[in-house]
């Protein structure tokens, strides 16, 4: 049985991931320390009622790194995409401080899935799989855990990732709409990864996938025009044309076509990544399956567009 993981060093823990990272470990009793560069401007978050260690540490020096992580159980890295080859040196540096678990940033795309590779949207998401790879040919030296979460529920209905945007009233329906989707509130993954450290036996060297619910376009166009009392404005996209519409801007060099082919991804009829129970760590982390008109709830009352 491997010893308990008490104390968690997490990488980019002011983000938009990050902050409910930290707050999950915290509640789970985890001692936390969350590192930042030298200089950031970023806010500092706070955590009440929980203490949390800030620390600044330079990514670009071994040693900076190693210092960072002396008596750290465990590292949760949340890097952004365009820089997680970047963990390649931070994983070093956490076997040779002793770290015993490293949680790539991953979070979002189940990179692992088999086919994913192949695609526009894979191709993007190199970096993260070759992260994963690494620490595979490192277990002699260092225990890691993947997770893959599907869309974060609440920031994508703010940023209209998932195509209906709940700020400015507009949806794109893709396909039919009525393709299921996995979503998970950022306070699900944060306690996720707070299980995940709390049960470091049976999490061991995986890659582990979960979510708070599946969900369709469709689906959550009737929920909000009925929890806001509003009609959202609708226009509809075919697949193929957004794929299209990424792949074009892809080849001008333009990395926001990332946001089309996500889209494609998940929303397209046929995708078929919806969260399947065979394959959801849920049940094996004990996490409880969320209510989609209760989580969208929240959300709107958060931004103040729930019906009165």
């Amino acid at each position: 049985m491997s010893s308990p993981i008490n104390t968690v060093a997490v990488l980019g823990g002011t983000g938009n991931i990050g902050t409910h990272i930290v707050r999950g470990l915290l509640v789970g009793g985890f001692t936390v320390t969350i590192l930042t560069r030298p200089n950031s401007s970023s806010p500092r978050p706070t955590f009440d009622p929980y203490p949390v260690r800030f620390l600044e540490v330079d990514y670009s020096s071994p040693s900076s790194l190693v210092s960072a992580f002396q008596g750290q159980d465990a590292v949760v890295s949340t890097i952004a995409t365009a820089a997680v080859q970047e963990q390649k040196k931070v994983i070093d540096a956490a076997i040779e401080a002793g770290v015993k678990r490293f949680v790539p940033s991953e979070f979002g795309v189940h990179t692992r899935k088999e086919g994913v590779e192949k695609t526009k949207l894979g191709g993007l998401l190199e970096g993260k799989r070759a992260v994963v790879d690494y620490l595979i040919s490192k277990e002699g030296d260092i225990s890691w855990t993947g997770l893959s979460t599907g869309l974060f529920f609440d920031s994508a209905l703010s940023k209209g990732l998932a195509g209906i945007n709940i700020k400015n009233g507009t949806a794109t329906i893709v396909d039919s709409g009525n393709e299921l989707w996995p979503a998970s509130l950022r306070s699900h993954v944060g306690r996720t990864v707070s299980e995940i450290l709390r049960h470091p036996d049976i999490t061991k060297n995986q890659y582990l996938a979960t979510a708070s619910f599946n969900v369709s376009q469709n689906q959550l166009l009737k929920l909000v025009e009925e929890l806001t009392g509003k009609k959202l404005e609708v226009s509809h996209v075919n697949s193929k044309d957004l794929f299209q519409r990424g792949d074009e801007k892809l080849n001008k060099g333009d990395y926001s076509a990332f946001v089309e082919f996500l889209q494609v991804h998940f929303l397209a009829d046929g995708a078929g990544n919806k969260l399947v129970e065979q394959e959801s760590a849920n049940e094996k982390l004990r996490l409880q399956t969320e209510d989609v008109k209760a989580a969208l709830r929240g959300v709107l009352e958060g931004e103040g567009l729930l019906a009165a």
